[in-house]
């Protein structure tokens, strides 16, 4: 049960902690871990900021489809 959910997470989320992790080269459990704390403690500042992180890195992925597909035809 806790994988299934876990899982869910993973392919559902906006990949905000994947995206850190990658860029700085940190873990990605513990930036949500992180995230996870940090909420408790800021009483849910931090998930205002992952959403909008979220939002700011699905444009860009939309950015950088629709830029690909532009210079693919010529």
């Amino acid at each position: 049960m806790l994988q299934r959910i876990i899982t869910f997470f993973e392919r559902y989320s906006f990949g905000v902690c994947t995206y850190l992790g990658e860029r700085f080269n940190i873990s990605i459990s513990k930036i949500r871990l992180f995230f996870i704390y940090s909420s408790f403690l800021a009483v849910g500042f931090p998930l205002i900021v992952y959403f909008f992180a979220g939002i700011v890195l699905d444009f860009r992925k939309y950015i950088k489809r629709k830029h690909t597909r532009v210079t693919d035809l010529w």
